[in-house]
């Protein structure tokens, strides 16, 4: 713990900083899960039917939200980075705004992207 943590005051750079850091940890925790779906789908048409079934229920579709959210973060907070490794978008203003998108974007896409995939009926409960 910081011992300056009762002198900064809160904002929305320092969330987005954070939250694009828990997503490194959630992006592990995917890729882990994903490996486990090569390994199984891999070990025969039984097991793979198995974890369709697992994907498609509430619990495996809320997984996939997130990882969904994940993937925005990534890109939205990558594109901030790049945006800001240029040497762009580093005033007060614009760097508050660039955060705003990065924290809450990801939600936003990923609540249309799925929309869109239900809405087409890609995917169904």
């Amino acid at each position: 713990m910081s011992p300056f943590t009762s002198v900064w005051r809160w904002h929305i750079t320092m969330v987005a900083s954070i939250l694009f850091r828990v997503t490194i940890g959630a992006a592990t925790v995917g890729a882990v899960l994903m490996l486990g779906w090569i390994a199984t789908a891999s070990s025969g048409a039984d097991a793979y039917a198995k974890l369709l079934a697992c994907s498609a229920s509430p619990l495996g579709l809320f997984v996939w939200f997130g990882l969904s959210v994940v993937l925005f973060s990534f890109l939205l907070n990558g594109a901030r980075h790049l945006i800001n490794d240029m040497g762009k978008g580093l005033d007060l203003k614009t760097a508050n705004l660039m955060s705003r998108v990065a924290v809450w974007g990801p939600l936003v896409l990923a609540v249309l992207f799925w929309v869109v995939l239900f809405a087409s009926g890609k995917v169904a409960l």
